[in-house]
């Protein structure tokens, strides 16, 4: 598996082509410098991200979807470049689909939160990726796991991460609190990062919700008005 992601890093970073400095730096990383987010709450959790992608000072995508699937019943929430993000992603899931086999029974949470971070950390130097990892299992239920760049591993009864997590670090240290029912984690991360998408210019578009439970993954988008405003104009 080393072998892998060794060969992605040497073949991924190409130096950016000399252009004029008012022409648009094509070559420049893409990243999904964004908003992303994951609460606990009793039988389950609530995964969310916005959908901006961007490379430099443009917009690469309006509609990334940055809620990836690694298991039936676990995802992770991208942030950072999306080259190494989805690759690890990518890697991990390959991991969790053997282990499967060979146990006979879905991987735990915890399980691919210790992939991710072993990922992150071995190759801290050379990968830009801070992950949330978040789902339920037959064990432990629902289950929160942050692993920021660099390769830390920590559960988390919630976790922000991305470029607009810093706008919102207090609305979410008032607004949290234990025993959220499965409405209010839904209303508290929507509200969240709508606040952290109209401050912040590397997030934006759509907001991608999946709450995960026992019996399976519902997933929702908010476009529009659906979006909650916190101003007028």
């Amino acid at each position: 598996m080393a072998v892998l992601v060794d060969n992605y890093l040497k073949n991924s970073r190409t130096p950016s082509a000399v252009m004029p400095s008012t022409a648009p730096q094509w070559g420049e990383e893409v990243l999904t410098g964004t908003s992303i987010m994951a609460v606990e709450y009793e039988g389950g959790v609530v995964l969310g991200a916005d959908s901006r992608t961007s490379s430099g000072p443009f917009v690469a995508n309006r509609v990334t979807d940055k809620l990836t699937q690694v298991t039936d019943r676990i995802y992770c929430c991208r942030s950072g470049s999306a080259a190494d993000t989805q690759t690890v992603a990518g890697i991990v899931r390959y991991n969790l689909q053997l282990l499967s086999v060979e146990m006979d029974e879905p991987p735990l949470v915890k399980t691919a939160a210790t992939l991710f971070r072993k990922y992150c950390y071995d190759y801290r130097e050379q990968l830009s990726a801070g992950i949330i990892c978040a789902g339920w299992d037959q064990r432990n239920g629902g289950q929160v796991y942050t692993i920021p760049l660099g390769g830390m591993y920590l559960r988390q009864p919630y976790s922000i991460g991305g470029s607009g997590s810093t706008y919102i670090y207090g609305y979410c240290d008032a607004h949290f609190r234990e025993g959220m029912s499965k409405g209010e984690c839904i209303d508290f991360v929507k509200n969240s990062l709508s606040l952290a998408m109209s401050r912040d210019g590397s997030s934006g578009g759509v907001i991608r919700i999946a709450c995960i439970e026992k019996d399976g993954v519902e997933r929702t988008v908010y476009t529009g008005k659906d979006i909650p405003q916190f101003y007028t104009k």
